[in-house]
């Protein structure tokens, strides 16, 4: 009944035609007493609203339904069953009639075919033809079959799950290992990176003492005029040069020297003095010459 309760979902549209009809009621009435009846207890008392009528009226039609199919199925069944006791008092009086009535048989015949109708049943065959049994066989053989290739499958399966669980157990192992070892060697790169990063700042230290030595140094260039034409094969370009104007003015030092001692004559020793200071005058002209045409070459 609590079943047929929770099917049954009266809408109000219903309710409103329905109203408070006597006809509904003494259904509702009448299906309640059925009910509570067979179940031997007496009908509760309760209010009869529209609203209850409407619901219990559709609860009533649907269990009268739901009960006079099932009347009908049972009626079904036991025709069947009449029929299939028509059925097998027939055999028996044709066994019977056979000299195979079961008392007549002994108790091994009778448990072969007893076993025989528990394989029957276990096949689900109706007969005991043999085609019958050779077609259930083939049947239960074919799902063998697909039995125990899905369990091929399943153990190829597994044994492929299995060479992965190992290999990732090894690799685990391997893992767990490598951060064993990695944490045993924390201390002493901690150490190696505190030592590097000492270095660094002296690094850094001198790098800055550096370029401040460089600032000086090029500040100690544009001082004394230094210019970036002037450049080692320069340098020592000049240098040669200046060899060979000294041995161009050695020999004039010598003759110098060599009057310095002569008696002193003032005219002769104003002329010498004039012709040496022009050869001196000479040489530098010519060096400086010889340092511009370096230059120009350079540039």
């Amino acid at each position: 009944m609590s079943d047929l309760i929770s099917t049954a979902d009266p809408t109000p549209g219903s309710e409103s035609k329905s109203g408070f009809d006597t006809a509904r009621i003494a259904e509702v009435k009448s299906w309640l007493a059925s009910q509570f009846d067979a179940a031997g207890k007496d009908v509760p008392e309760f209010e009869y609203t529209p609203r209850s009528v409407a619901h219990l009226h559709s609860i009533a039609t649907t269990s009268q339904a739901k009960s006079q199919a099932a009347g009908i199925l049972a009626a079904d069944l036991r025709q069947k069953a009449q029929e299939y006791r028509s059925q097998a008092a027939r055999i028996r009086e044709i066994l019977e009639s056979a000299g195979l009535a079961q008392e007549s048989l002994s108790s091994n015949i009778i448990a072969s075919a007893q076993v025989l109708a528990n394989v029957a049943n276990l096949l689900n065959i109706r007969d005991t033809e043999m085609s019958s049994f050779l077609v259930a066989m083939a049947d239960i053989s074919l799902r063998k079959t697909g039995v125990e290739e899905k369990r091929a499958k399943v153990q190829k399966e597994s044994k492929v799950l299995l060479d992965y669980t190992r290999k990732a157990i090894a690799r685990l192992t391997y893992l767990k290992r490598t951060l064993a070892q990695l944490e045993d060697d924390v201390p002493a790169c901690e150490a190696q990176m505190l030592q590097w990063k000492t270095n660094l700042a002296i690094m850094a230290s001198k790098e800055r003492q550096y370029l401040q030595q460089y600032s000086n140094y090029e500040a100690l260039l544009n001082r004394v005029g230094y210019t970036p034409e002037i450049s080692h094969g320069v340098l020592v370009e000049m240098a040669e040069h200046k060899k060979e104007l000294e041995k161009m003015t050695k020999p004039i030092m010598d003759t110098l020297r060599s009057y310095q001692d002569l008696p002193p004559d003032k005219a002769l020793a104003a002329l010498a003095i004039e012709d040496k200071r022009r050869q001196y005058a000479a040489a530098e002209k010519y060096l400086e010459e010889v340092l511009h045409s370096a230059l120009a070459t350079t540039e």
